[in-house]
């Protein structure tokens, strides 16, 4: 993407800090810059009298630049002395350019503070010049947090991220009050749901950027730049697969597959394609600060498709104004995250066909790869960056290794002659590239472990699936026998546990059925027929598990993807002494479920499947007795909740919930009491 250097001097600071992980002895923060940044990070415990400095070098701050002006990093800091836990600290990151010239957070990030006059009037230490510092809680044990998941910015409702913020805003102040965790469990992007704007804004940041660019095989474009020049470009990106019958199925997998009579109405013609579109996509869902760089053109369309992206402009317009509440809340609260489908694309390895025929196309295979990678750099990474330590060390090699053949010097031999030689940015070198990708796409360890009390687990439950390998178009299991078992190993001896699925471990029954008889009918991809319950063998294997005698008497599984929030109540059938299993969906962040048909859902579903029905009997589930909690705000019995918003969890000493309640994005809160409160 061509650049030019005629413009305003950028921000040192594009999004972040967010604060990813926080125990004692180590704390981990992600931040973009637009270069590397001299840093130093100040901590101060509220029962402390001293500030603790850290000058973050190169052992504790990790920099991969990802274009021109464009540099991710990593702040993974390990303390000699421990931080104190169940107390405020407030945190500085101050840009350290020359002993004169430091700047602290309240003068590059006013906006990630939670402000409190008083204690700023009095000289508080967690202000500097009247402005608050953010600050976060170490907790003891997991007494509360948040979660959610499918956060669509051009869904035209409230924003769940903002509605946590101004819930956090009301106790900032008080420890025991602030959530362990924020739990981020699937699409927090949708990569091949993009609205016209927004996809003119990433191209106007990449261009401001000068990200990364790359060239393409198998399309009818042959690089990033032809891309987004392209005609086919905005709403019609499927008409640039070349048109030949070999691409027939991928095309109507990868692009025409998201539309859905029933469950879903997506579209995939503005799907995200190169890695710098994917990483420009994390800077302008997560920060308010790309968007005051850029003016993006609106770009030649149609007129149908024109009156689309006006209506879409004044949601995004919406979405923008909302961001500096999302960025403070991300940089106050430890967050974790998780993949589920769209943070790559609609149907992610759904079932076996689909995976052949998605990986069996050099253009395909390269979005999946790409998205990936972004998803590792910008989510991954954080979450555990032990873990991830040998993918990013890939990741970072190939970024190293990114070509300028415009420089003057002959393309080495390894670089693509579709670089066009005026290339004034790095170009990744396409044979690295995709065996970057072909290592990232076999790489097992996407699972979020968390000791604690309780332990804390994530799940991936798209990379390590139960494929059916007779009938290839049936959905595979969430999860292969190889991947339970490790889940099973890691359950073993602990008293309670909680457990992020993505997808609903016990789903809605009813919506099940439906989406058991699509894929019968050799039709899953058009009801996102992915639960837990149908593929036999995972299922099975699942269920043994909450059997064994050695796993954890107390369950909380907690879910997003379905954009609807529930809550149950499960035990064992003729188990006198547990486990006790609750689950918790909360979903969407910045999504909904179609009102109407949710509602006949939710009225079909309590007469046929209520707790004592004998239909429950034909269930693949019948072992298990189900009990769902009523929504305090249900007008007419209904148990599932249609809302924006974001989940809060409370819990026991035990590790059961004490509370469960939606936050929802309009302004009021849903709460799913025990049936015997009501």
């Amino acid at each position: 993407m061509m650049t030019t250097d005629d413009q305003p001097p950028l921000p040192d600071v594009l999004a972040g800090p967010l604060l990813r992980r926080s125990s004692p002895e180590r704390l981990v923060l992600w931040l973009v810059g637009s270069r590397e940044l001299p840093l130093e990070l100040i901590l101060i415990p509220s029962d402390e009298s001293e500030e603790r400095r850290l000058l973050l070098n190169e052992s504790c701050c990790r920099c991969l630049p990802v274009g021109r002006h464009a540099v991710v990093h990593l702040i993974d800091v390990t303390l000699v002395t421990p931080l104190p836990q169940d107390v405020r600290i407030d945190y500085d990151l101050v840009i350290r350019d020359a002993p004169a010239n430091a700047r602290s957070i309240t003068e590059w990030a006013p906006h990630l503070g939670y402000e409190d006059t008083r204690c700023a009037a009095a000289g508080h230490r967690g202000s500097r010049d009247g402005a608050g510092l953010p600050g976060f809680v170490i907790a003891s044990r997991i007494r509360q947090l948040l979660h959610g998941s499918c956060r669509k910015p051009h869904h035209p409702g409230g924003d769940g991220l903002v509605r946590a913020d101004e819930w956090l805003g009301e106790r900032w102040n008080e420890a025991d009050e602030r959530p362990a965790w924020l739990l981020m469990t699937g699409d927090q992007i949708y990569a091949d749901d993009v609205a016209g704007p927004m996809l003119a804004a990433i191209h106007a940041l990449i261009a401001r950027l000068g990200l990364v660019d790359e060239t393409l095989e198998g399309a009818e474009v042959k690089n990033s730049e032809d891309l987004y020049a392209s005609s086919k470009g905005y709403y019609a990106r499927e008409a640039l697969l070349p048109d030949v019958y070999a691409t027939e199925a991928l095309r109507e997998r990868f692009f025409g597959g998201v539309r859905k009579p029933i469950f879903t109405t997506a579209n995939a013609h503005n799907h995200l394609i190169t890695f710098a579109e994917m990483l420009a996509m994390y800077l302008l869902a997560w920060s308010p600060v790309p968007w005051r760089l850029i003016t993006p053109a609106v770009p030649a369309l149609e007129a149908s498709n024109r009156e689309q992206y006006d209506q879409e402009a004044s949601v995004i317009e919406s979405f923008v104004a909302g961001l500096p509440s999302v960025a403070r809340l991300m940089a106050n609260v430890p967050t974790l995250m998780i993949f589920d489908d769209h943070d790559v694309t609609d149907d992610w390895n759904l079932t076996a066909a689909w995976e052949e025929t998605a990986y069996g196309h050099d253009f395909s295979r390269r979005i999946i790869g790409n998205a990936l990678l972004a998803y590792l750099l910008c989510q991954g990474w954080g979450n555990d960056p032990d873990r991830m330590a040998t993918p990013v060390d890939d990741l970072a090699n190939l970024l190293a290794k990114a070509e300028t053949p415009g420089d003057g010097q002959d393309a080495s031999p390894g670089v693509s002659t579709e670089i066009p030689a005026s290339a004034s940015v790095g170009w990744l070198e396409a044979a690295s590239q995709d065996a970057v990708i072909a290592r990232l796409l076999r790489f097992e360890g996407w699972e979020v472990i968390v000791p604690g009390t309780p332990k804390l687990l994530m799940l991936d439950t798209r990379t390590r699936r139960w494929r059916s390998e007779v009938r290839r178009h049936r959905p595979s299991g969430l999860m292969d026998w190889e991947a339970l078992c490790d889940l099973q190993q890691e359950l073993l001896d602990e008293p309670s546990v909680l457990i992020v699925s993505p997808a609903p471990m016990f789903g809605v029954k009813l919506i099940e059925a439906v989406q058991k008889l699509f894929a019968l009918a050799g039709k899953p991809l058009l009801v996102d027929a992915e639960n837990w319950m149908a593929h036999r063998g995972a299922a099975s294997v699942m269920l043994n598990i909450f059997r064994h005698s050695r796993t954890p008497g107390n369950y909380v599984i907690l879910s997003g993807d379905v954009h609807y929030s529930f809550a149950y109540d499960i035990e064992v059938r003729h188990r006198q002494r547990g486990p006790q299993l609750w689950q918790i969906t909360s979903s969407g962040l910045k999504n909904t479920f179609p009102d109407t048909l949710l509602d006949w859902f939710d009225r079909l579903n309590r007469w046929l499947y209520a707790p004592y029905s004998p239909l429950n009997r034909l269930t693949k589930r019948r072992a298990l007795r189900i009990r769902p909690r009523d929504p305090d705000r249900a007008k007419a019995g209904e148990r599932l909740w249609n809302g924006a918003g974001i989940g809060l969890v409370r819990l026991d000493d035990q590790g059961r919930p004490q509370e469960v309640r939606q936050l929802d994005a309009r302004g009021f809160d849903v709460r799913f009491p025990p049936r015997d409160e009501r």
